[in-house]
């Protein structure tokens, strides 16, 4: 157990934490929630030096997650006097509690974390309160051992699912395709409760938008949200059901959609047949942006980098100016293809 500051201590308790959202940078793509925020991050006294930022972030090398490291710098170098000291932890909850503690041993000015697992919440949440560091967390919800939910920079994962599922719903009913001889793929890792909410919200959204017509049957597949797995994994699903004719896909994210849809196209299915709708766009495009016939037809837009900056311009602004951090910050998307991905803002590298 870590011995907390009683000066921050005492700061803390004095507290009362907002749910408005407030942010020093204008990020016209984000919108604040209406959750409470639980207590326990330090306010009051401000503070002019130089502050420090330890950004943890699961799967580092994935681009959306490259795009918010990106962002959260960005952000630091326009507010000043600020550095961001980025972690990858790729998929390894043990790793994200060790550098938690780290990061207080080296008294870290605020902790901005992308948990690998969120059972894990109530463990590094507890261990910056009792040190008295604030902490945020960052595209997947986290609470504590009470249930309250800690401060929030990302994404609605249900509502992001029903854009995409309703995207979905259009492409296969302007193909024509009927039921019998379609099957969707939904992949995603699924212990994790964002991607439920994401992929439930997708099939929920498709469902709703045939209007009472019956719909192809859905087929789930666990991935590790990675490429590569999601291309192995629906490698089995492909030879089992080979007399499918039309396929539509969706996943958690962009890297689960694109392996199914590389998968399908290995396989001999020609583009015509796939319907694949991505989460993310930053994989999707680089198809587009190649001028290729892809089975990648749509993406749902998120910018990663907006989402760094919310979440570092918040806790730094707690951190100056005492400024209670929002609840939850929400980032607006937008469905894309390949007429208006450039025009979005998609960065495809």
């Amino acid at each position: 157990m870590h011995t907390a500051n009683p000066r921050v201590v005492g700061r803390r308790r004095s507290l009362v934490l907002g749910t408005a959202l407030t942010l020093a940078l204008a990020l016209s793509a984000c919108t604040s929630g209406q959750a409470e925020t639980p207590t326990g991050s330090p306010s009051g006294a401000t503070k002019s030096g130089p502050i420090t930022i330890t950004f943890l972030q699961k799967q580092g090398d994935q681009q959306y997650f490259v795009d918010e490291a990106n962002g959260a710098k960005a952000a630091a170098k326009e507010l000043g006097n600020v550095t961001v000291k980025v972690v990858d932890l790729g998929t390894d909850a043990a790793k994200a509690i060790s550098q938690v503690d780290l990061a207080v041993s080296q008294k870290t000015d605020g902790i901005v974390i992308v948990v690998p697992d969120q059972k894990i919440g109530p463990q590094v949440i507890s261990a910056a309160k009792d040190a008295g560091i604030p902490l945020m967390a960052a595209d997947d919800t986290i609470s504590d051992a009470s249930g309250a939910a800690a401060p929030f920079a990302g994404f609605d994962g249900t509502a992001m699912g029903n854009l995409v599922g309703k995207e979905a719903a259009a492409l296969y009913l302007k193909s024509g395709w009927t039921a019998a001889d379609t099957r969707v793929i939904s992949a995603y890792k699924q212990d994790l409760a964002t991607c439920k909410d994401r992929t439930t919200g997708a099939a929920d959204a498709f469902t709703k938008a045939l209007g009472g017509k019956e719909g192809p049957k859905v087929i789930d597949i666990g991935t590790d949200n990675s490429a590569t797995d999601a291309q192995n994994k629906a490698g089995a699903v492909i030879t089992g059901n080979s007399n499918v004719k039309h396929w539509v896909v969706w996943g958690c994210n962009d890297e689960s959609e694109t392996g199914v849809v590389t998968a399908l196209q290995n396989s001999g299915v020609v583009a015509e047949n796939i319907n694949g709708v991505g989460l993310g766009a930053y994989l999707t495009c680089k198809d587009w942006n190649a001028g290729q016939t892809t089975g990648n037809k749509s993406s749902l837009f998120i910018s990663g980098i907006e989402v760094g900056k919310a979440a570092l311009t918040s806790i730094v602004a707690l951190i100056r100016n005492g400024t209670p951090l929002p609840a939850k910050s929400i980032a607006k998307t937008a469905i894309v293809n390949s007429t208006n991905w450039k025009e979005a803002g998609v960065i495809c590298t």
